[in-house]
């Protein structure tokens, strides 16, 4: 006797394209197509997570290194000082207070000088 599958494929099937919602062509409503799109969408989605990190860490950088250029010194000194003053701010925190509080990261760069 034949095994059809039934329920429990038709909701596999579902669950995929059910994430292919969106996609163009017959990436969405297509199981196979979808399938090799959806795998490769996680994928890249996967990655690009860390990749983020990557990409707010480097915004911070260039943010942090601007500021300090227009405080007389530079990032790479600006962070030394920082870190032999035992000043315990990170780059995200640091690169907000040079774009939102300019006078309260001068006073950071000030203290860590000092």
């Amino acid at each position: 006797m034949r095994v059809k599958k039934g329920f429990k494929a038709r909701r596999r099937r579902n669950r995929v394209l059910k994430l292919a919602k969106g996609f163009r062509g017959r990436r969405k409503n297509c199981y196979r197509r979808a399938n090799q799109a959806v795998e490769r969408a996680l994928n890249y989605s996967t990655r690009d997570r860390r990749q983020k990190r990557r990409d707010f860490r480097a915004l911070w950088i260039v943010r942090i290194n601007a500021a300090a250029r227009q405080n007389g010194t530079t990032y790479s000194k600006l962070v030394a000082a920082m870190k032999k003053a035992g000043v315990g701010l990170d780059r995200k925190i640091l690169a907000e207070l040079a774009l939102a509080f300019p006078g309260d990261f001068a006073a950071v760069v000030k203290s860590a000088q000092a």
